[in-house]
């Protein structure tokens, strides 16, 4: 679990709340341990903040409260966050290429008898040795507004626009068409692969309403069948009701009702050969990793 700070120097946290380092990372600890995180970085931290939780989520009973440093430019400002971190020990990660600012976050650190790491150095420093290069330590490149960068708000732009169903006359300029029935994580996962790059655009199967003939007649994008099981589509459904305070009892939460539905779907998946993916143990992030290798598949297969 985080803890969520709500600004640059300030964090939730127990004033009384103190753990010497090595209480913090005992192996034995059974009940719940709470874990003080810092976060620093010269950039945007998000490169960062995802290896952290990543890292943090193969760990049980650990109450994590983490404290997020992003664009550290200063001498004045890493002095403040020192401090923050002599008050409340704990690991310290980081992403700094100034070599002066690393090295005062270490000294201190090791000073302080914190653990300290820096993720990105031996990926860096692989590449540094296969490349023959010295890495350029400019904070934030991987943000650079390049063409790459242009070509992503683009396809945010065209998911947004063609969300359930919506703009089907140009589909074909799609990357990918995402088709299922309701409460299958079809906008989610649109969202989540447009910040990859990808136009995408998807569709709900209703059986009352057969969806535009365009789609059984696409060239350009990869359509993909999402789907699940009814046991947990009628569960999704029955808590977005509820959620809206909407009467829990219809055909949209009926376990046949959604049975015809999930067979609907599947047949017409299986009768255009498109690949089907199943939602109901994956995460968004699993699912567009699951499209964006059927993707890689196709390109070289082209």
């Amino acid at each position: 679990m985080w803890g969520e700070k709500s600004g640059a120097g300030a964090v939730c946290r127990p004033a009384s709340f103190r753990l010497p380092v090595r209480a913090l990372f005992h192996r034995d600890v059974r009940v719940t341990t709470r874990l003080h995180l810092h976060l620093l970085s010269d950039s945007t931290g998000e490169t960062l903040e995802m290896i952290a939780k990543a890292a943090i989520a193969q760990f049980e009973g650990v109450e994590t409260i983490k404290h997020f440093w992003p664009m550290i430019r200063s001498g004045a400002n890493l002095e403040r966050i020192l401090e923050e971190i002599a008050q409340n020990p704990g690991l310290v990660l980081f992403t700094l290429v100034n070599a002066d600012t690393r090295r005062t976050l270490e000294q201190r650190c090791h000073a302080l008898g914190l653990p300290i790491v820096a993720p990105m150095d031996p990926v860096t420093n692989a590449l540094s040795n296969m490349l023959g290069q010295t890495a350029l330590a400019k904070p934030g490149r991987q943000h650079a507004l390049d063409a790459a960068y242009f070509d992503r708000v683009e396809a945010i732009q065209f998911t947004i626009a063609h969300d359930d169903g919506i703009g089907w006359e140009n589909w074909e300029e799609a990357d990918i068409v995402l088709a299922g029935i309701s409460r299958t994580s079809k906008t989610p996962t649109s969202i989540y692969l447009a910040n990859r790059g990808y136009k995408v655009a998807n569709i709900p199967l209703v059986i009352e309403s057969p969806p535009p003939k365009s789609l059984f007649s696409l060239k350009h994008p990869l359509v993909v069948g999402l789907t699940t099981s009814v046991d947990r589509l009628v569960q999704v459904r029955r808590n977005r009701l509820l959620s809206l305070n909407q009467a829990p009892e219809t055909d949209y939460v009926d376990q046949e009702a959604v049975t015809r539905e999930v067979a609907f779907a599947r047949r017409m998946f299986a009768d255009n050969g498109w690949p089907v993916i199943d939602v109901t143990r994956r995460s968004i992030e699993e699912t567009a990793a699951a499209i964006i290798n059927l993707c890689n598949e196709r390109r070289q297969c082209a």
